[in-house]
C-alpha cells in the first residue's frame, strides 16, 4: 500500500532540485541553444536535461511505475502506475527569460490521478496535492475562488501550437469573452496556471491540443482545491489534454455552454 503523504514529500524534492537545475541554467542561457520541435514549437538541452534527472529519480522512489513525458521519456507498458511528468512547462517563456515556467510531476493509476507537484520557479512557489490531502502552495492551504460572476471572472487562455486548427474556436472565444468578463490572460505555462486557478487568482483556464504531462498534476491540486475539470463537453475525455475547462467550479456550466457555442462550425467541431 502506498503511503501517498511520504510519497508527495519525495516528489516535492525532486521537483525543488529539478526547478534548482531550471533557474541555474536560466543565468547562462542563449537563444542559440534552441531546437525547434515544430513551428513555434520549441526545446533545448535544458528541457532533456531536467527531465533526465527527473526520470532518474523518480524510478527510484517507484520502480514499478511507467513514464510519459513531454520530451520522449515513454515507458509505459500494463505498469500499474504512470507519471506524467513536464521538465520545463513554458519552455517559450524561459527562453525569453519570462515569467511563469515550471515543473509539473503528475501520478496517476489506471482509474485516475494519485498526486500532484508542481513548482512554479519564478516565484519560488510549490504547489502541492495528493488524493487524501488538501491542496497547498508553499504548506498552506489553498482554495478555489468564490466569484461565480462572468462579469468579474478572471479568465486564463492558452493558444496551443496548432494554430490552424484552434485559430477558429479562439477568435470566437476571445470575441465572446472580451469585454464581458473581468479579465483575459495569455501565460504560456498550463500547469502553473492551473495552479494559480486552484490559489483563487483565476476562475476559469480554457485549452486543447495539450498533452497529459500538461495538465496531470495541476488537474489534482486544482480538484483538491475545489476546482473542476472536464472536456470542452463536460465529460471526463480532459485526462489527454486535447480538451481541457478547469474552473473553480461556479462558472463551469456557464462556460461550457459558450464554449459550444464558440465551437460550432470550427475545425473543433469535427476533431474534437
Amino acid at each position: 500500500m502506498i503511503d501517498f503523504g511520504r510519497l508527495t514529500e519525495d516528489v516535492k524534492d525532486v521537483a525543488l532540485t529539478a526547478g534548482a537545475f531550471l533557474l541555474d541554467q536560466r543565468t547562462h542561457f542563449h537563444r542559440e541553444f534552441v531546437e525547434s520541435k515544430r513551428a513555434h514549437d520549441y526545446v533545448s538541452y535544458v528541457d532533456k536535461q531536467s527531465e533526465k534527472l527527473i526520470v532518474n529519480q523518480l524510478r527510484e522512489i517507484l520502480p514499478e511505475a511507467g513514464f510519459i513525458a513531454e520530451e520522449g521519456t515513454a515507458l509505459l507498458h500494463d505498469e500499474p502506475y504512470c507519471w506524467l511528468v513536464d521538465p520545463l512547462d513554458g519552455t517559450t517563456n524561459f527562453i525569453h527569460n519570462n515569467a511563469p515556467f515550471c515543473v509539473s510531476i503528475g501520478l496517476r493509476d489506471k482509474t485516475g490521478m494519485l498526486l500532484g507537484v508542481v513548482y512554479e520557479c519564478t516565484r519560488d512557489e510549490l504547489f502541492w496535492a495528493h488524493k487524501d490531502s488538501p491542496a497547498y502552495l508553499n504548506d498552506e492551504v489553498i482554495r478555489v475562488s468564490e466569484i461565480d460572476d462572468m462579469d468579474t471572472a478572471f479568465i486564463e487562455l492558452g493558444f496551443p501550437y496548432d494554430a490552424e486548427q484552434y485559430r477558429p474556436f479562439a477568435v470566437s472565444l476571445v470575441n465572446r469573452l472580451y469585454g464581458n468578463v473581468g479579465g483575459l490572460r495569455l501565460m504560456g505555462s498550463a500547469a502553473a496556471e492551473t495552479c494559480y486557478l486552484a490559489a483563487g487568482r483565476f476562475e476559469a483556464r480554457i485549452e486543447a491540443f495539450l498533452g497529459p504531462w500538461d495538465i496531470g498534476a495541476g488537474s489534482i491540486i486544482l480538484q483538491q482545491a475545489g476546482g473542476t475539470t472536464t472536456d470542452f463537453s463536460g465529460g471526463s475525455g480532459w485526462m489527454d489534454g486535447s480538451q481541457v475547462l478547469s474552473t473553480n467550479g461556479k462558472l463551469h456550466n456557464q462556460l461550457l455552454t459558450i464554449i459550444q457555442e464558440c465551437r460550432k462550425g470550427t475545425p473543433l467541431d469535427r476533431i474534437l
